[in-house]
């Protein structure tokens, strides 16, 4: 659905289908940001093919697939996978990113549990709850970000959003942040036509627009 609205506006899309951590993968904490850096740098390999800018590849996902987003923002450069061939060699920096009510924080208080205990199983260690939180791996380098989040959401508190935009104001990082009373969880577009919550996806074009992600269609 997002993909297709965001064509619609002008914006070329790849949807990715990514590894879960609960799947039995080596290394399955690693897997879905390996995917995900992956997937960054064969878009690039390829720009020339699909005609786009490799600098201008943004990154958007939702609630688990915020946590993934917010990770590639944060950990783009991390090494989590053996290079296979040359586009290995290429940035994973995502241009802006997108987490959308996102899993964020690894905190008993403030998590989803579900997918805490998915990503680490039940007995993290220190280390992991730092590495796994992207609240807690901001730095200077993230790409600006655009937040939204449902203050009604009974699924992922609002806090992590809150925290993420905290760290990334800590960090001096552009960040855009839309809070809105109703929604709930998993509104995405379709759910809330007519509800405030909707305007979000307006919003973030506007965003992604000024930071230059794409030139507006002409009305």
């Amino acid at each position: 659905e997002i993909a297709n609205w965001l064509n619609a506006q002008g914006i070329t899309c790849f949807v990715l289908f990514y590894r879960l951590p609960s799947e039995g993968w080596a290394h399955a904490a690693d897997a879905p940001v390996s995917d995900a850096q992956r997937a960054m740098r064969l878009i690039r390999s390829k720009a020339g093919h699909y005609g786009i800018d490799p600098a201008r590849v943004g990154v958007m996902g939702f609630s688990a697939g915020g946590h993934l987003t917010a990770s590639l923002a944060t950990r783009f450069d991390a090494q989590v996978y053996t290079p296979v061939d040359a586009a290995d060699a290429l940035d994973a920096r995502p241009f802006l990113a997108a987490p959308i009510y996102p899993v964020i924080s690894t905190d008993p208080v403030f998590a989803h549990m579900g997918s805490r205990n998915s990503l680490l199983g039940n007995s993290p260690t220190a280390e992991q709850l730092i590495t796994y939180s992207p609240d807690k791996m901001v730095t200077a380098n993230t790409p600006p970000c655009f937040l939204t989040h449902a203050e009604s959401d009974g699924t992922v508190p609002i806090e992590n959003t809150l925290l993420f935009r905290a760290a990334l104001k800590a960090a001096k990082v552009t960040v855009e942040t839309h809070l809105f009373p109703e929604g709930g969880h998993g509104f995405g577009l379709s759910h809330v036509i007519g509800q405030p919550t909707h305007a979000w996806g307006e919003l973030f074009l506007t965003f992604a627009q000024a930071r230059g992600l794409y030139n507006a269609r002409p009305v």
